[in-house]
């Protein structure tokens, strides 16, 4: 058998291979419910044979959304379409996960397809953004408000909460979102956190809103079941979050019961200079692997079977993560397999389709 198709345990959930639908918003939802565009998008990918699949970027209040269109968990109203999804997720064998989200002062923009420009609070369906301090994002920009101690614990409190929803709609998987210039990566870095507070200034301070929520997610998320977190590795940016940092902060979150750090990178600056290529991003989950113990899952231009088993031969990852790859084939597992000889099971309904050798 394959790297890519080889099981892998986590915790007592154990996924039948290592590809994971990685987290992709389709700004497709209306006061945050699930609809029936996220079954078919999110099953099909279950039926085209991912170990793990995790929903797009979900809200864990109104405010935390990058777009009035975004999927959310910030009420309990949410969490019927959301177990319509994972019971279907589950019958293809498949493992459902939530990214939990909040924007930052990212939220409260149009969805790309309508120019990906921020809604003001005074315009119809926009509102008044937060951050760790009142810096835009873009030049020009609108500027958030600086969250106070108040504002911290409802963070605190929306994620806490919404833990406790995703498990009332059958995910076994929560992936807390740390990475692409949102909230909480907002704290990490020096280019958007000017704070004074126990939240600024020092790596310590900068960290830790980040520990809190995974703290406080994993005091109501089970024993048993994993927990990741997404970080962008580096701002690739001068002055910003660096991959040092990204070890150090891996160090940290791996007692907090933490089973894998998901590594993305950039986000956080509007026009950094990003040396984009196939796998550009995997030697930041290798050196995290590496120097701390996590368990990484490597992410960006991952494109073929080849190269994705390649770099878990290599021991750079214990999970690829697939973002475009799977929106241009849903199926890419099934045929992953074939072309790396594994015999894996499709679903009897496509068994006749079923490539023979």
């Amino acid at each position: 058998m394959s790297h890519l198709f080889s099981p892998l345990t986590l915790r007592s959930l154990q996924l039948k291979n290592r590809i994971v639908v990685s987290p992709m918003c389709q700004y497709s939802s209306v006061d945050g419910f699930a609809n029936d565009w996220h079954l078919v998008h999110l099953g099909s990918r279950a039926v085209g044979g991912a170990g793990l699949i995790i929903t797009e970027a979900t809200a864990v209040s109104p405010e935390g959304r990058i777009t009035p269109d975004d999927l959310g968990i910030w009420s309990d109203a949410h969490i019927p379409e959301l177990t319509r999804i994972t019971s279907f997720i589950r019958q293809q064998g498949s493992v459902a996960g939530v990214q939990l989200a909040h924007a930052g002062r990212k939220a409260s923009h149009r969805r790309p397809w309508e120019g990906g420009t921020p809604i003001a609070p005074t315009e119809e369906r926009g509102w008044q953004t937060v951050a760790p301090s009142p810096i835009p994002f873009a030049e020009g920009g609108p500027t958030p408000t600086e969250l106070d101690d108040a504002g911290l614990q409802k963070i605190r409190d929306d994620f806490r909460v919404a833990a406790e929803r995703a498990l009332t709609a059958g995910f076994s998987v929560i992936e807390i979102h740390a990475a692409h210039g949102y909230l909480l990566h907002e704290f990490l870095s020096s280019l958007s956190n000017h704070r004074t507070d126990a939240y600024g200034g020092s790596f310590d301070n900068r960290v830790r809103l980040l520990l809190e929520v995974v703290r406080t997610v994993r005091s109501v998320w089970p024993d048993d079941l994993p927990l990741f977190v997404r970080i962008s590795a580096t701002d690739w940016t001068e002055g910003g979050w660096t991959a040092d940092d990204s070890v150090a902060l891996a160090g940290l979150l791996k007692p907090e019961g933490v089973d894998v750090v998901d590594c993305s990178t950039g986000g956080n600056v509007p026009r950094a200079t990003i040396p984009t290529a196939p796998g550009y991003q995997v030697s930041f989950a290798d050196r995290i692997r590496r120097e701390t113990g996590m368990l990484t899952g490597a992410v960006g231009l991952i494109t073929s079977p080849e190269q994705a088993d390649e770099i878990l031969a290599n021991g750079q990852a214990d999970l690829i993560m697939l973002a475009r790859e799977m929106l241009r084939d849903p199926y890419f597992p099934l045929h992953a397999a074939h072309t790396l000889g594994d015999d894996v099971s499709w679903p009897v309904q496509y068994e006749r389709a079923r490539p023979r050798r």
